[in-house]
């Protein structure tokens, strides 16, 4: 091997590598020729050179190159230096020559071409790590599609690229006149495909840009399997749904000492040749599927389950669980690598039913991808946007897919000779037998095929287009009308025994805290009262309070995990008309929940306030008719909804206090150290996590078995909430609403009157208010939740000064823990409020005073015995006259 040729193979990277050495963001490094206490060697990769700029430095003055920085770095001779370099390479004394001719050799010369450019690549750096992935562990390049620019322009090189696919003649022309080329897959990162014997026989491109219509590139006549061939004594097999899921768990190298790892190209890539690879794995005892956690994913594993299975009866095949939308990447990117050996040791073994007649047997055997003919033909539709069909006139494709509409069958159709390999392409509506019988005759003197055949073909493969777009419409409607979920006899059993028990609400406040909900002791039972709701015909809605990083977008997460996720829509962000475009029917008896409603338009915001207070939605719209004409419409979005959402700023949505129920989160430091906790027993593996997903499905069980009732509360005129709370009209709506969910709660021990609705007792009354106190004293409060518990440790600090102590801002900070941004925001709000005085001058630093010593716990109490003494009245004449109910006869108990 000559010395270009060993400075072209081996990149400076790799022996930077080698020696442990890695360069800062800005490529440089601290010299290891001599004392460096500020980097002083620049790295440039473009070049594979390094120049060191410190005089003290015995290289200085000149560039090294990679023979140069093994010499000066081993401190031995040019010649041994160039040995070295040879060891480093693993490539024999024999020359090669420049370029190489073969496919697998031209594609091994660009492949390194792509891994040298992500070096200077920042695109593709950038990439890289927003996906986790480690270009010193793998072997990945990047494509910015220049390499047969410039100084690197050379016809051979040129040829050989377009033999392979990476370059292809464009009609425009260079301003010099020569000729224009596109390059395939630019802009992107390209990770080789190897074949058995571990050459490069393919590339896989991923864009890197915004390009929302195609991504995934794959070179032209696909071979190889990624990362490889599996090794023959591989025992354990990981099938995941994409390459780059593959690199993910390949750059682990305790996964990839214990198991094989092999890319699908998809959901529909397994290809014969990842099927023959896994076949002729002699020693294999169990697959594993890792394909992402969506319908999709699911649906691929069952498929590649049944047919892998008829070829390999004696092998297990486990799956990885992931959460829903995940894939192994995004949980590479947003965890560390012990989440993966974490979801292995938890793979569930796959055991998919197989009763019915053998003829069934057989077909889910052969269905993976292929549809079988009614005369024995089969259509490979592995690939939807492919479809192959082998008739016995030559090889058909039908690219692009087909279209859904039912009344045509317009493909682009490509008709391959079987001997020649000579192709016809052709736009043609199989449903049209003039174009049929035309184009039966135009391929058949072009390929020189017969005519009768070519049409028998055609007519054959319409049938099976036929069957499987029947086959696609029927399992998409299927998948549209999933019903909910259907409850065992036992576990409806479990629901109604826990519903029967004495203390219930106690019980089941117990129950939320074993899902992971730490404190929040009153908020989380009040919001799951809120969120079950959404079965009547007036549901409830709740707006959590709290500072940034309080927990609030979690606690909402964490109740609405309780409830029946086919019944539950959780959004982050709302477009200004989006709620108007659901269907008609979406929204009835549903519970929506938005994490952060400041971010909403006040477009988005008005909606979603009509949804919550009309129970629909109707905006007038135009409307194109068949025959050309506009005209007007109306679409309607049904309800009604039970809904809860986030805000930092409740303050600002006057419109919607008065319509929902106000929360303020626990942010105090007791609630602090109880999170923490609760973190550091999750981190150290004290908290089982299985536990907590089954009682929060033993809560949706709980919710799915209360029955939708009609409730009366025989007290409701004997009960009046302080008469200075915000619209207290409303707010004393929905306290007799809140008391009707809390009874229908206890359905399973309430009795009925005799038009068989549920009557409330004098408890769901009582329990009703001590859940709801806080909420109470909010609409009262002047402050929100956020400001006052400011507030009262502000008071709390000043008291101890004295009233009339004046305060800076820093004072504030230390004695609060808040913020420099919450603090602004607090005092702003509180000198508006004329609670606070701000003295001095901007130039001098603002002083601060208490101007309004406002007694909140007496606000507390003053509530409080408000609503005890009208309790006390109700239960005293209860106890005068305990078999009459006010103003109901009761005539049945609930069994």
């Amino acid at each position: 091997m000559e010395i270009g040729e060993i400075k072209q193979q081996l990149t400076l990277s790799q022996v930077l590598v080698h020696y442990g050495l890695k360069p800062d963001k800005h490529l440089r490094l601290h010299c290891p020729f001599h004392e460096d206490k500020t980097p002083s060697l620049q790295v440039y990769y473009k070049t594979h050179t390094c120049y060191c700029f410190s005089s003290n430095c015995k290289t200085h003055g000149k560039s090294m190159d990679v023979i140069d920085f093994v010499m000066h770095k081993e401190g031995i001779s040019k010649h041994e230096a160039i040995l070295k370099c040879k060891d480093l390479l693993g490539a024999n004394v024999t020359a090669s020559p420049a370029l190489p001719v073969n496919r697998s050799g031209i594609l091994q010369y660009m492949f390194t071409y792509f891994k040298n450019a992500i070096h200077n690549s920042k695109p593709g750096q950038v990439y890289l790590q927003s996906r986790g992935l480690d270009m010193t562990r793998l072997e990945i390049g990047y494509n910015t599609g220049q390499f047969h620019h410039g100084n690197r322009k050379d016809e051979g090189l040129i040829s050989s690229c377009i033999t392979v696919g990476l370059l292809t003649p464009w009609s425009g022309k260079m301003r010099e006149g020569s000729q224009q080329y596109r390059p395939f897959g630019k802009y992107c990162i390209v990770f080789a495909l190897r074949d058995k014997a571990g050459e490069i026989s393919g590339m896989y491109f991923r864009s890197t840009v915004n390009d929302s219509d195609q991504r995934h590139y794959y070179l032209k006549d696909r071979h190889g399997l990624y990362p490889g061939y599996p090794k023959a004594d591989v025992t354990r097999l990981i099938l995941t749904e994409s390459v780059i899921d593959a690199a993910t768990l390949s750059q682990h190298s305790e996964i990839g000492r214990s198991y094989g790892i092999l890319a699908c190209y998809g959901t529909n890539g397994l290809t014969a040749e990842h099927e023959a690879a896994i076949v002729g794995l002699s020693q294999l005892q169990e697959i594993i599927f890792a394909f992402d956690g969506d319908e999709a994913g699911s649906k691929a594993v069952a498929k590649y389950y049944t047919l892998l299975k008829e070829r390999l009866p004696y092998v297990q095949m486990s799956s990885i669980v992931l959460p829903a939308g995940e894939d192994i990447n995004s949980m590479g990117v947003s965890h560390t690598g012990e989440v993966f050996t974490e979801l292995l040791r938890g793979r569930t073994a796959l055991f998919f039913s197989t009763e019915g007649s053998t003829e069934k047997t057989m077909s889910s055997a052969a269905a993976p991808g292929i549809a079988v003919g009614k005369e024995g033909g089969i259509l490979d539709s592995r690939n939807p946007y492919k479809l192959m069909y082998e008739g016995e006139g030559g090889h058909y494709y039908v690219q692009g897919g087909l279209g859904k509409q039912l009344d045509s069958m317009k493909v682009t159709l490509v008709i391959e000779h079987k001997e020649s390999g000579q192709k016809s392409r052709n736009k043609v509506d199989l449903y049209e037998d003039k174009q049929v019988d035309r184009l039966s005759r135009e391929v058949s003197e072009k390929l020189g095929l017969r005519k009768d055949v070519l049409a028998e073909d055609l007519y054959r493969l319409t049938d099976l287009l036929d069957s499987y777009r029947e086959t696609a419409q029927e399992d998409s409607v299927a998948g549209e009308e999933s019903g909910p979920y259907k409850m065992s006899e036992t576990e409806r059993s479990e629901a109604v025994r826990f519903l029967r028990q004495e203390g219930l609400l106690a019980a089941l406040n117990e129950l939320l805290g074993q899902t992971g909900i730490v404190g929040e002791e009153q908020n989380r039972l009040f919001l799951l009262l809120v969120a079950l709701s959404y079965k009547m015909a007036a549901p409830l809605h709740a707006l959590i309070q709290g500072s940034s990083g309080s927990g609030k977008t979690r606690l909402l997460k964490q109740v609405s995990d309780c409830m029946p996720p086919e019944k539950v829509t959780r959004l982050t962000r709302v477009s200004d008309k989006v709620l108007y475009n659901y269907p008609e029917r979406y929204f009835i008896n549903r519970l929506l929940c938005l994490e952060d409603i400041d971010g909403l338009s006040e477009e988005a915001e008005f909606a979603f306030r009509e949804l919550q207070s009309n129970g629909e939605l109707n905006s007038a719209t135009s409307i194109k008719l068949d025959n050309g004409q506009i005209t007007s419409g109306q679409k309607t979005v049904r309800g009604p909804i039970a809904s809860l959402a986030c805000t930092t700023r409740g303050e600002l949505y006057e419109d919607n206090m008065s319509r929902v129920f106000l929360i303020s989160v626990d942010e105090s430091s007791d609630q602090t150290r109880r999170i923490i906790n609760y973190q550091n027993s999750k981190a150290s593996g004290e908290i089982d996590i299985s536990r907590e997903q089954e009682s929060k499905e033993f809560i949706r069980n709980l919710v799915r078995s209360l029955d939708v009732l009609e409730v009366v509360n025989p007290y409701a005129s004997r009960l009046q909430l302080p008469s200075d709370a915000h619209k207290i009209r409303r707010l004393h709506d929905l306290f007799l609403n809140f008391v009707k969910m809390v009874t229908l709660l206890h359905q399973y021990q309430r009795r009925r009157d005799s038009k068989g609705r549920l009557v409330a007792e004098l408890s769901d009354v009582a329990s009703a208010i001590s859940i709801m106190f806080d909420s109470i004293v909010l609409k009262v409060d002047e402050l929100d939740g956020s400001l006052r518990q400011f507030f009262e440790q502000l008071k709390a600090f000043i008291a101890q000064h004295g009233k009339d102590y004046e305060f800076s801002r820093f004072e504030v900070r230390e004695a609060t823990g808040v913020g420099k941004t919450q603090q602004h925001h607090y005092i702003n709000k509180l000198v508006e409020l004329c609670y606070v005085r701000q003295y001095g001058h901007a130039n001098r630093g603002y002083k601060y005073r208490i101007a309004h010593w406002d007694n909140y716990n007496g606000l507390l109490t003053r509530i409080k015995t408000h609503l005890d003494n009208q309790l006390s009245m109700l239960v005293t004449e209860h106890q005068r006259t305990p078999d009459r109910t006010p103003e109901l006869s009761v005539v049945a108990e609930r069994g």
